[in-house]
């Protein structure tokens, strides 16, 4: 095997047969004498004049000899080997006129080489014995199985170049903490093991999309300057059944080859979902197979060997109850949302190599940007850097940043063309949400509100924290919904008739509603209860699948999820009636201006700055 893999062995074989063509068809071949072209017409005369002696038949060719030489036409050349070619109509006549002068005819069929015909009669058979003898010593010692299939398709990353460290993960301190173990078990596992303690087998990662978690086991690895085997957990799945199995086995393989080592399954969820409730068809099933390999792989293998297997998922609610437990995946870390003092170290980060304009605020950005994570923000900063190399600026400046945080929460801005009844009602719209951010207590300061046409959007009302919240109060949640249902108030008190604008409030007010008597427990009717089940969202599951409470509680969850809505529905419209001046004038400086932000509409409105808010939406008509 090792020896069809050198290439000197190839080129050995290679010159063996150059050489073989040298002797026998160079040196050793026969001289040939010389031969000159003739035309038909010319040989059917040296016929005649009894000068031809012999003459052999090769297909359409005639080849012979004359007694005296004969001259090719156009040439000085003379020979009594000659050549000519019979016309394509034939000649019946030539064997006869042959036959009289006494010339002795002859046939011959044109030969080959006898290397060409050994080479056609035999190559196929060896070429095709070779390869089949590869396929099974390949398939025989494990190397990936048949053509590869069986391969595993993991990225190794070279242990002595990190690309990642723990100075490039920022805003997420509490679960680099916990890996920072793993990184010293790699590094010094002696200290674990004296004492007859142990690293965990698996670390799970789970946290929402963009949180940082294949970041984190990337720096991890960087850390400790071991090989890095990333793998996506589809990649291990193929139409055929037992690829997978096959894969896994060959990653472990490999993994233990270069102990100590980190092998980092990332969507783990596409493999590892629970086996309880699936419906499965056939005897057999490539993701169940591909699973319990898994499980076996992970048991056996002791944590000695320095092999630690890091997954990420943001769905750990679905996985198979055999991968959670101990000896296993037996630690899980959550990577949670960075917080406003994580956002900014974020920014900071990804500002490593963008020229800063001294304007620059990363705490005030930090501040504005509540609910964005890690790629969130790094998106931020590269659109930023392009808004300003558009702008042919030679640094970011806050005014880049600021436009593209609108860009990024609100969608790009569109050109279209609205006529001035449209603009009117949109302005009206947009003034009911932001006239109530600022009545309503307990709501989000308003940021700015605009009539310009963002994304899907015909106009948008921003609100942002001071300050993140962790705990949502009632008080707060009902100020959520009131003030999204001060677009559809606002229409209402004005023009009489409401339009389809509020499609998107109105998903956020029922979404909101049902939680808060579904999940929450807010309603008196319901009492301290959480309704919702796996499977189900706020109560609402798949068809088919039966409820564990009684149709009776179904349709009081909507009499409640109606009252509460139609409560703030009501205090919306009564806190507009009572402030309609304001709501004229703010409507008419947006008609004038298009958009405002915060101190513009504090003017306007005659309203002080509201300081008690801390959460985040953004609405939208």
């Amino acid at each position: 095997m090792d020896t069809l893999r050198d290439w000197r062995f190839w080129f050995t074989l290679v010159l063996l047969f150059a050489l073989n063509y040298f002797i026998v068809d160079v040196l050793f071949a026969p001289q040939q004498p010389t031969q000159v072209t003739i035309p038909y017409s010319t040989f059917i005369q040296q016929v005649d004049k009894n000068n031809v002696v012999s003459v052999i038949s090769e297909g359409q060719q005639i080849v012979g000899t004359t007694r005296h030489a004969v001259q090719q036409p156009g040439s000085s050349e003379k020979s009594t080997h000659f050549v000519t070619v019979i016309p394509s109509w034939g000649d019946s006549g030539l064997g006869s006129l042959l036959q009289k002068h006494d010339v002795t005819v002859s046939a011959q069929v044109q030969g080959t080489s006898p290397w060409l015909t050994l080479l056609e009669t035999f190559g196929p058979f060896i070429v095709l014995g070779i390869l089949l003898w590869l396929v099974m010593r390949r398939a025989a010692t494990g190397a990936g199985g048949l053509f590869g299939l069986g391969q595993s398709r993991a990225r190794l990353y070279d242990p002595e170049r990190p690309g990642t460290t723990f100075e490039d993960v920022a805003g997420i301190d509490d679960a680099k903490g916990e890996l920072q173990e793993v990184v010293d078990f790699l590094r010094n596992p002696l200290r674990y093991q004296r004492l007859g303690g142990t690293v965990p087998k698996g670390v799970l990662l789970v946290g929402l999309p963009g949180t940082g978690k294949t970041l984190l086991a990337r720096a991890v690895a960087g850390e400790a300057r071991v090989p890095f085997f990333s793998i996506a957990a589809s990649e291990f799945v193929e139409m055929i059944v037992g690829v997978g199995a096959a894969r896994v086995r060959d990653l472990f393989t490999r993994a233990r080859q270069a102990a100590p080592a980190i092998v980092f399954i990332d969507e783990l969820d596409a493999i590892g979902r629970s086996r309880s409730g699936t419906i499965r068809i056939g005897g057999h099933d490539e993701q169940e197979q591909t699973l319990n390999q898994i499980l076996t792989e992970m048991d056996g293998f002791d944590s000695r060997e320095g092999v630690i297997v890091i997954a990420a998922t943001n769905r750990a609610d679905v996985l198979d109850p055999a991968l959670l437990r101990p000896g296993r995946f037996d630690r899980r870390v959550e990577v949670q949302p960075p917080d406003r003092a994580g956002r900014t170290a974020i920014l900071r980060v990804h500002t490593r190599q963008v020229p800063l304009d001294p304007d620059v605020d990363l705490d005030e950005l930090g501040r504005q940007t509540p609910g964005l994570v890690g790629a969130d923000l790094k998106n931020l900063v590269n659109e930023a850097a392009l808004i300003a190399a558009r702008r042919e600026r030679d640094a970011v400046t806050m005014r880049d940043f600021t436009d593209a945080l609108e860009k990024v929460m609100l969608g790009a801005e569109r050109k279209i063309l609205l006529s001035p009844e449209d603009r009117q009602r949109i302005a009206y719209h947009e003034s009911g949400h932001a006239l109530l951010g600022l009545l309503l207590a307990g709501a989000d300061p308003v940021r700015k509100v605009t009539i310009v046409p963002h994304g899907r959007a015909l106009g948008v009302t921003v609100q942002s924290p001071q300050d993140d919240r962790v705990n949502l109060s009632e008080e707060y949640l009902r100020a959520r919904i009131t003030g999204a249902l001060g677009g559809r108030a606002a229409e209402q008190l004005v023009y009489g008739v409401v339009t389809t604008g509020a499609e998107n409030d109105l998903q956020q007010v029922t979404a909101i509603a049902r939680s808060m008597v579904v999940r929450f427990g807010m309603s008196p009717r319901l009492g301290p209860l959480n309704l919702t089940e796996p499977g189900y969202q706020d109560g609402v599951g798949p068809a088919g699948m039966q409820r564990s409470f009684s149709e009776a509680t179904a349709a009081l969850i909507d009499q409640e999820v109606k009252r509460i809505v139609e409560e703030c529905l009501a205090e919306a419209q009564r806190l507009l009636a009572e402030n309609r001046f304001r709501l004229d004038a703010l409507a008419q400086a947006l008609l004038q201006e298009d958009s405002l932000d915060e101190q513009e509409i504090l003017r306007v409105t005659g309203l002080p700055p509201r300081t008690d808010a801390v959460a985040v939406a953004a609405r939208s008509a």
